[in-house]
């Protein structure tokens, strides 16, 4: 599979408070989701043990096959998505998150791997769409979980 983004980041809480936030898959997506720009609506349609499905005002969100993985000073998440965008877009990829702790703080690391898109506006996706992405997610971790541990 290969790696469409990549990147890195430190949030500033501890890695108790990144596994507190993922015993509930459903509140974390949400808050998560819910800080992405562009996205003026976003509700929780259904959880499970390993899925999570989310509503946006552009379209339905599946976040499938999420598997956690936790050590003592150190979190790995990966799941599946696929995202159906209005009628013109739908999106697949894999991610994993890595959650180190580091200092006073969390290292978040991201991959975002094995996109596909479809239609042309698919391909503009794939092509431009990566940094804008990949960044944006990274800040919506952070958000979520430097708010949570106010």
């Amino acid at each position: 599979m290969s790696v469409w983004f990549e990147g890195d980041g430190d949030i500033g809480c501890d890695i108790e408070q990144v596994k507190r936030s993922f015993e509930d898959l459903g509140a974390h997506y949400f808050g998560v989701v819910g800080r992405m720009p562009g996205l003026t609506s976003v509700s929780l349609v259904e959880q499970g043990p390993d899925s999570v499905t989310i509503r946006t005002n552009e379209g339905l969100m599946q976040r499938t096959n999420i598997v956690l993985r936790s050590e003592a000073d150190r979190v790995v998440v990966e799941l599946d998505e696929a995202y159906q965008a209005g009628s013109k877009v739908h999106t697949t990829a894999h991610f994993q998150d890595e959650f180190v702790a580091s200092g006073g703080g969390v290292r978040h690391r991201t991959v975002i791997s094995g996109v596909e898109a479809s239609g042309v506006l698919g391909f503009f996706y794939r092509t431009f769409g990566r940094a804008n992405t990949g960044k944006a997610f990274l800040a919506s971790y952070k958000a979520h979980l430097e708010q949570q541990g106010v």
